[in-house]
């Protein structure tokens, strides 16, 4: 019998158990297939450890392959994922680091990719398709701390400068004068009080003025409106009244022209006449004989007898 090839089939036989063995473990032909991520965090990643779970909405997708710092840039960590073939990683999906309850076991969780966005690929020139990501929650809330932290040092240090001793001292020369105004208040408190008691009074007052005031501008409107009427029936009458001087200027001319001459005639027809009168009269008064029996010859005077022609 040859044992040399009964131990070499036996070797050969248990070499293959054991592979299959292994291949069964490993989930032989119902193991499942991966596709690799590329995520680049712009924070730190501790407490994230390899092999981590990814999860999308709270569910296992993949875990987390490789992490390794940027050689380019040493802000940013590279992390490899490897999420199941099939998992709809969109364009719009992103990943942001989050920590378990209170164990703070570090895990990476995927959220967004809308019905309408496309599958994520790999663009052109790089190896894996790269997933979005966005700060976690600690890295918020640290970024929030540090901006309250510089404004409460600001803050501080504006308070430190208002209580400078030059500051202190004016603080206390001011708070001086307002305990001297307020002495003095509390020493004049009948007489403010009285002022203000009449300060109600005069505002009452001024309420009432201002209700008549309502009426007297009612009634100053009203007279508005009937001077308003008044100087339109003024206007009509300097019409009618310019009408009327026209009128009494054509008759005025015409007299002068015509009128005029003939008055001045009889005035001095009437001024001869009057002189005749008048001489009448002094003859009469000397001879009334003479108004009946006709003008009495004067005598003649020595000398002019036989004178006559």
């Amino acid at each position: 019998m040859n044992y040399a090839l009964i131990g070499g089939f036996v070797l050969v036989l248990g070499a293959a158990l054991v592979a299959i063995l292994l291949w069964l473990a490993s989930g032989g032909a119902w193991q499942k297939k991966y596709d690799v991520y590329l995520a680049v965090e712009d924070e730190s990643v501790a407490g994230l450890n390899l092999d981590a779970p990814v999860k999308y909405n709270g569910v296992d997708v993949g875990k987390v392959q490789t992490i390794t710092l940027d050689k380019t840039n040493p802000q940013r960590v590279n992390l490899l994922f490897a999420i199941e073939h099939g998992t709809p990683v969109k364009e719009d999906t992103i990943a942001v680091l989050k920590t378990q309850g209170l164990t703070g076991i570090a895990y990476v969780e995927l959220s967004g990719g809308s019905v309408t966005s496309p599958t994520l690929v790999a663009k052109d020139g790089t190896k894996y398709p790269q997933i979005q990501t966005k700060p976690s929650l600690a890295a918020r809330l640290e970024n929030i701390l540090t901006s309250v932290l510089a404004k409460l040092d600001s803050t501080s240090s504006s308070i430190n400068t208002i209580l400078s001793p030059e500051n202190q001292a004016a603080f206390r020369s001011a708070l001086a004068d307002i305990a001297v105004v307020t002495r003095t208040v509390a020493a004049r408190k009948d007489s403010i009080a009285s002022g203000l008691a009449d300060g109600a009074t005069t505002l009452k007052n001024t309420a009432k003025a201002s209700a008549k005031l309502g009426d007297l501008a009612d009634r100053v409107g009203q007279a508005a409106d009937s001077v308003d009427t008044m100087g339109t029936e003024v206007a009509k009458t300097s019409v009618s009244a310019g009408k009327t001087v026209d009128v009494i200027g054509a008759d005025v001319k015409h007299f002068s022209s015509e009128t005029l001459p003939e008055l001045e005639r009889l005035l001095g027809e009437l001024s001869l006449l009057s002189g005749s009168l008048r001489r009448l009269t002094d003859q009469t008064r000397r001879d009334p004989r003479g108004l009946i029996f006709g003008r009495t010859p004067v005598p003649e005077g020595p000398g002019e007898t036989g004178n006559k022609p």
